[in-house]
């Protein structure tokens, strides 16, 4: 068994609850092609991974999610979401608009402070 790294060495986390403005209703799977489109368009390559994004929650039904990104890059990744201004469903392409709810160091908290319960089907293991 691997050794796990001490906690003064492991990469800080921060969380971001987010919500996606538009007429139309976006599955799991359009908003993360979406999110990370934006971040390789602002970022680059290098930029988007380095910030190690993963789209951990998606309410279909409120259209709110929650994002979990390291420490150094939450403006960064802020910033190129703020950009975001349409989303891809199939084919068709809808005026969409992002906005960040709140931003946390846990996610415990986070979900305490927006009131969004944990519904992740795709969830790490």
């Amino acid at each position: 068994m691997p050794k796990l790294l001490p906690p003064t060495q492991r990469e800080k986390n921060r969380y971001l609850a987010f919500e996606i403005a538009s007429d139309q209703k976006y599955s799991r799977d359009e908003i993360v092609k979406a999110i990370w489109n934006a971040a390789l368009r602002y970022l680059g390559e290098k930029g988007a991974s380095a910030t190690s994004l993963w789209i951990m929650d998606w309410d279909e039904v409120s259209q709110r999610g929650i994002i979990k990104v390291n420490h150094m890059s939450v403006d960064d990744i802020k910033a190129s979401l703020a950009l975001l201004s349409e989303i891809r469903k199939g084919e068709n392409r809808y005026v969409a608009a992002y906005r960040t709810l709140t931003v946390s160091g846990t996610l415990k908290k986070l979900r305490e402070k927006t009131g969004m319960k944990a519904n992740n089907p795709h969830k790490r293991r």
